[in-house]
C-alpha cells in the first residue's frame, strides 16, 4: 500500500545539505538528521531518520517506505532499501536482530527497519511491548468461576430484558474470565451503565477465584474523563439499587467495591514522575490493583499504554471503554482503533461493540452513523436534521459567530448570569452553569481565523460590549465568561478540561462580587464520593485556563452539550479534515446541531479516514 504523510512528500532520494532540509521537518526532525550524519551514518540513513521523526510528530509509530513522491514514484528503490538494511545504525529485524532490539541490549540501534517501515526504536518497543502484552493477556482467558446466567443478568439490568440490550448483556456475561475486555460504542450507546454492571460481574468473578473481594482502579487520561467515569458509575448505582426491581443483597459487597474505587488519571495511577521521567509503578514494581478500567481509551497513546499493561499484574483485568471512531490521541499510535481492529477479527469474545442508541431524540443519530461509516449519500440524506451554513470566508464566519453569540446571550439572560446569586443558592448557580452544557462552538482548527481561538476572542468581545455586562467591560473577568482549566490542581480537585462559568455572587455581607463556579467533583475520601452541586473559586486563584466559547473538537472529547455547531475551514486542503475529527465533533451534539462549512469540505473530512502508520493490529493479529 502506498502512503503519505500529511499530504507531504519525502524526497528520500535527495540528501538534503545543512539549510537545505524539506520545509515540512520541524527543528528536532533537523536535529535528528544532524546526529546521524554526526555519528558516522550515511546520507541515506539520515533522510529516512529525519522523515521517521517527522512521521511521529504526526502521530505515526512508523514511517512506511513505500510512500509516493510527488511525481507517482516509489520513494525508496530496492537499492535504498537494501542500503537501508545494511547500516550499522539500523537493526534489520528481517536479519534476526529482533530479539536484541526488543530486550533493549547495548547493542540496541537507534533505527529499526521492520519489513517495509522504519521505526524510531522507542516506537518500535512499544508496539512489540504493546502487542505482546494484549496477546498475552487475550491468551490468559478461561472459563469463568462464577459464570453470568440470565438470573443474574435480569437482576443487573433490573428485571428488565430488551432487545436493545442485548449487545449490553453480552458485554456483561462475556466479561468473567477474560484479562482483557473492551467496549466500544458511540454517544448514548450505554457504555458506562454497561461498564457498572461488567464491574459487578468481575468482582463477583475475582470473590470466587480469590475469596475476597477486589481491588478496582478507574482511569482516564485527563482527569475530568476519569472524574466523569466515577460519577457516571455513581448515578448508574443508584438507579440499579432504586429500580421497580432493585439489585438483590446479594450484589451489595460487589457494589461497594466498585463506588470504593479511586478515579485518577492513567499518569497519576501510574505514579508518574514528571519530568524526572518514568513512572512508581512498572514492570518491577506493579500496580496493587485487580481490576483496572480506562475510559475515553482512543486518547491513549502508543507510550503511555506500554507504560499502563508493563505495570499491571499478569492475574490484574484490564477493561478499555471508548469510541473507537473518535480521534486518535495527540500522541504516538491509534491504539484504541488498531486493538479494536485485531479483536474483532479475532472472535475471542473479549470485545463488544455497543450501536443501540437509547437516547430519546434519536433524530441526530443517523448523521453520526454515515460519518462513522464514511456513507456519503446516507450523510447528505441525514443532514435535514441539522442545520447548514456555508462559511465561504472570514465574512460569512462573523455573521455565524454574531448569530451564536445572540443565542448565548439569551440563554444567560434566562439564566440570570447578570443577577446576583446567593453562594449557597444550588439551584441558582446550577442555572447558570447550565449555559456551558446548553451550546458549545467546536472548531476543527486551533488557531488562525477559522480556529478555535480566534472565535473564543471574537465572542467574549461581542459579550462585553453587551449592555447587560456593561459594568465589567474593561475588567478581565465579567459574569458569564467561560474559561478551560488546562492543567491539573489536584489541591483544588480542578483538572485539565474542567470548564467553569464566571458568576456574580452575594452573601449578605459587602457587594456583590465575581466568583467562577464549577460543577464539584466527587471526592473520593468520604463514603462512595459524596459531593455533587457548585463550587466557586476566586477568579485570581485557578489554575491555568483558556476561555471556553469556542473549543476545539479535540478539546471536546468525552463532553456532550444540548446544541453544537462545528466549524470546518474553507480550504479542503487542511490535513486535520479527516472523518475521526467530523464524527468526533458532530456526536457531542445530544439534541441539535449547525455545521458550518462548505460541502466540499465536509465532503473531504467524510471521505479521508484517519490512518497512522504502524503494524500494532498486524503484531496483535
Amino acid at each position: 500500500m502506498n502512503a503519505s504523510i500529511a499530504g507531504e512528500h519525502f524526497g528520500f532520494s535527495r540528501p538534503a545539505p545543512i539549510g537545505g532540509f524539506p520545509e515540512a521537518w520541524r527543528d528536532i526532525d533537523r536535529a535528528v538528521w544532524r546526529w546521524v550524519i554526526a555519528h558516522g551514518g550515511d546520507a541515506a540513513t539520515a533522510q529516512a531518520a529525519g522523515w521517521a521523526s517527522h512521521a511521529e510528530g504526526q502521530g505515526h509509530s512508523a514511517l512506511p517506505l513505500s510512500s509516493l513522491d510527488e511525481a507517482g514514484n516509489l520513494l525508496v528503490t530496492d537499492a535504498q532499501h537494501e542500503a537501508l538494511s545494511r547500516s550499522p545504525m539500523v537493526a534489520n529485524v528481517m536479519a534476526s536482530v529482533m530479539a536484541s532490539v526488543a530486550a533493549g541490549g547495548d547493542d540496541a540501534r537507534p533505527f529499526v527497519l521492520d519489513g517495509d517501515h522504519i521505526y524510531l526504536l522507542r516506537n518500535h518497543r512499544a508496539e512489540v511491548a504493546v502487542a505482546d502484552a494484549l496477546r498475552a493477556r487475550r491468551a490468559a482467558a478461561r472459563a469463568p468461576r462464577a459464570p453470568i446466567d440470565d438470573d443474574a443478568l435480569r437482576s443487573l439490568f433490573n428485571g428488565s430484558w430488551s432487545q436493545a440490550e442485548e449487545r449490553q448483556r453480552a458485554a456483561v456475561r462475556q466479561a468473567p474470565g477474560h484479562r482483557l475486555m473492551v467496549l466500544t460504542g458511540g454517544p448514548g450507546t450505554g457504555k458506562t451503565t454497561t461498564v457498572l454492571r461488567m464491574l459487578l460481574g468481575l468482582s463477583r468473578e475475582h470473590q470466587a477465584v480469590t475469596g475476597r473481594l477486589p481491588q478496582l482502579r478507574i482511569a482516564a487520561p485527563t482527569g475530568k474523563a476519569a472524574q466523569r467515569l466515577a460519577e457516571s458509575l455513581r448515578e448508574g448505582a443508584e438507579r440499579l439499587q432504586g429500580g421497580a426491581q432493585p439489585l438483590g443483597q446479594a450484589w451489595t459487597a460487589h457494589m461497594d467495591a466498585v463506588l470504593a474505587a479511586d478515579a485518577a488519571t492513567v499518569h497519576r495511577l501510574l505514579g508518574s514522575r514528571g519530568r524526572h521521567g518514568g513512572h512508581a509503578f512498572h514492570a518491577g514494581e506493579t500496580l496493587p490493583a485487580d481490576i483496572v478500567v480506562v475510559d475515553e481509551a482512543s486518547m491513549l497513546d502508543l507510550g503511555l499504554l506500554r507504560a499502563l499493561l508493563a505495570a499491571l499484574r499478569e492475574d490484574a483485568v484490564l477493561v478499555l471503554v471508548g469510541d473507537a471512531d473518535q480521534l486518535t490521541s495527540v500522541g504516538t499510535g491509534s491504539v484504541m482503533m488498531d486493538v479494536v481492529q485485531a479483536l474483532e477479527a479475532g472472535g475471542a469474545g473479549d470485545i463488544v461493540r455497543l450501536s443501540h442508541c437509547f437516547r430519546a431524540d434519536g433524530a441526530l443519530v443517523p448523521i453520526n452513523e454515515a460519518v462513522r461509516t464514511g456513507d456519503a449519500a446516507a450523510f447528505d440524506a441525514a443532514l435535514g436534521a441539522a442545520e447548514v451554513h456555508a462559511v465561504p470566508d472570514s465574512a460569512a464566519l462573523h455573521r455565524r459567530l454574531a448569530a451564536w453569540t445572540r443565542r448565548l446571550q439569551a440563554a444567560m439572560a434566562a439564566a440570570g448570569i447578570a443577577t446576583p446569586v446567593a453562594s449557597d443558592d444550588a439551584a441558582g448557580l446550577t442555572a447558570r452553569l447550565g449555559v456551558l452544557r446548553g451550546q458549545q462552538l467546536l472548531c476543527a482548527l486551533r488557531e488562525g481565523p477559522f480556529g478555535a481561538t480566534q472565535a473564543a476572542e471574537w465572542i467574549s468581545s461581542r459579550l462585553r460590549a453587551w449592555d447587560a455586562l456593561a459594568s465589567w467591560s474593561d475588567g478581565a473577568w465579567y459574569p458569564g465568561r467561560c474559561v478551560m482549566v488546562t492543567r491539573n490542581d489536584h489541591a483544588a480537585r480542578l483538572f485539565n478540561g474542567d470548564v467553569g462559568v464566571c458568576v456574580l455572587v452575594e452573601n449578605g455581607d459587602g457587594p456583590p462580587f465575581l466568583q467562577v463556579a464549577f460543577e464539584r467533583a466527587p471526592d473520593p475520601s468520604t463514603a462512595h464520593g459524596e459531593g455533587g452541586g457548585v463550587r466557586l473559586f476566586d477568579p485570581n486563584t485557578l489554575p491555568p485556563h483558556e476561555d471556553a466559547f469556542a473549543l476545539t473538537v479535540h478539546k471536546s472529547q468525552g463532553s456532550e452539550y444540548r446544541h453544537v455547531a462545528v466549524l470546518l475551514p474553507p480550504d479542503p486542503r487542511s490535513p486535520l479534515l479527516v472523518r475521526q475529527m467530523l464524527y468526533t465533533g458532530l456526536s457531542r451534539a445530544r439534541t441539535s446541531l449547525e455545521l458550518w462549512a462548505m460541502m466540499d469540505v465536509a465532503a473531504k473530512a467524510l471521505t479521508t479516514p484517519l490512518s497512522r502508520y504502524g503494524r500494532l493490529a498486524e503484531r496483535m493479529a
